[in-house]
């Protein structure tokens, strides 16, 4: 006796075939070629977006790795030495010497041009100072012929990248068309060059009316010091506590409150630790503002919530037998953690970790509240000492001051700055893939 199951089956293999796909089928097979289509499309959309980013902060920064000089021939003599130090106004005797020197080769070079020392400092800025501390740094430099390279000022220098233009240049005090028909003539003939800006990289804050000579060396030793308490600190006590919580801590409403408690303080806003650093570290323990002992503190609190999440996730992900099998051989407890699951979740780890100190190297907002802003990295550090309790800056925070800026130069400087930290960072995950490679063991 058949029933209505068993007539249904039988009718459905008559009308089917192995050479003909039957309409459900069709309909299964097209609906996973549209997922695989909107998976393959919504990859070359950020891939897309990635490189617009990329190339947008590659084009806006690399001007700040360069910069437009001016060479010039000059040699100083004993005399002119005595009488420029003898006087009140001792660069003003410098830059005399200096426009002499231009002058003399600026005719050597065939240009017949009137400039007075008002056009100079337009065109390359204050030369006096700069020429003493020439000299002044080695004596024995008097009386010798010196080819002596002075950075433009910083419009001229935009004029050249082509940030400023003709069009948009109106006759000031800052710069003439004039100024542009000399600098014109002087790029013709090679007495103005473009060189790879050092300075960037080595140089510190410069103030607000020097853009040309800011640089963040003094803002990576900022955020060396801080990242190196970052470090020391937050490594530590994140494993220390993921080991207790995960191996060792009894399973109750308290250490239940702890697991959450950790989970919202990582998505706990920046800023907040910030003002958490400024009332503690600040007020209460007075200590220095603005240094990176400071900083270094208040992203270790920002930066504990990642590394115990991490850590113990990597904790989980070590199978259980490896933990009953070392039990099973007379290990105790502390044993087989140490000395079998341990070194199998260093990978993830250390993977966390240096993920936690990229996201600490980023932060701005808490750095500003304890007064790490830029404009007082003027100086480096005199000692190891120093470089934690002088008060400093940090690469974040020193972009954000020169974006703040109002000089458009300054914002050339801010994506150079970008560039410079996205290194960084990129330097910091290859680190922790490398680690992973190195650490992995399979089993």
């Amino acid at each position: 006796m058949k029933d209505a199951t068993t007539d249904r089956a039988e009718g459905a293999r008559k009308g089917a075939s192995l050479h003909r796909t039957d309409p459900g089928t069709r309909r299964r097979n097209a609906a996973e070629r549209r997922f695989r289509l909107y998976g393959a499309a919504a990859i070359g959309m950020g891939l897309l977006f990635l490189c617009i980013l990329a190339v947008s902060i590659v084009r806006s920064g690399a001007p700040a790795f360069s910069h437009a000089v001016v060479e010039v021939e000059f040699t100083l003599t004993e005399a002119q030495f005595d009488e420029a130090e003898s006087q009140l106004l001792k660069t003003a005797v410098y830059a005399r010497y200096f426009n002499q020197a231009l002058a003399r080769q600026l005719d050597a070079a065939g240009l017949d041009v009137d400039f007075d020392e008002a056009s100079v400092q337009r065109i390359i800025g204050k030369t006096g100072a700069p020429i003493r501390r020439h000299f002044r740094a080695d004596p024995d430099r008097v009386g010798q012929p010196v080819t002596l390279e002075l950075p433009v000022s910083s419009r001229v220098d935009g004029y050249i990248k082509g940030r400023v233009t003709r069009e948009n240049l109106l006759d000031s005090r800052f710069l003439t068309q004039a100024d542009l028909d000399l600098v014109d003539a002087m790029r013709d003939r090679g007495l103005i060059e473009t060189q790879f800006n050092w300075g960037f990289l080595t140089g510190m804050d410069s103030g607000v009316d020097n853009p040309g000579g800011a640089g963040i060396g003094a803002s990576v030793v900022g955020s060396f010091f801080m990242m190196l308490v970052v470090l020391l600190l937050s490594l530590p006590i994140g494993v220390a506590a993921s080991i207790y919580l995960e191996e060792f801590a009894p399973s109750n409403w308290f250490t239940d409150m702890i697991e959450v408690n950790i989970s919202n303080l990582a998505a706990v806003p920046s800023i907040v630790f910030g003002i958490l650093g400024l009332a503690v570290f600040i007020q209460f323990m007075h200590l220095p503002q603005s240094a990176p002992i400071v900083g270094g503190l208040v992203l270790t609190l920002m930066t504990l919530p990642t590394i115990i999440i991490s850590t113990r996730a990597a904790l989980k992900a070590v199978p259980p037998s490896i933990r009953q099998a070392a039990l099973g051989v007379g290990a105790s407890k502390m044993q087989s953690v140490f000395h079998h699951v341990l070194p199998l979740a260093m990978p993830g780890i250390l993977t966390g970790t240096i993920i936690g100190l990229a996201q600490a190297l980023g932060e701005t907002a808490p750095l500003l509240l304890i007064g790490m802003v830029g404009f007082v990295a003027r100086q480096y550090p005199d000692g190891l000492v120093a470089g934690f309790t002088d008060p400093n800056s940090a690469m974040p925070a020193q972009i954000y001051t020169w974006a703040a800026r109002a000089d458009p130069a300054f914002y050339e400087k801010a994506w150079g700055g970008i560039i410079v930290l996205l290194v960084f960072l990129l330097a910091m995950n290859i680190v922790a893939i490398i680690l992973r490679r190195r650490f992995e063991r399979r089993w």
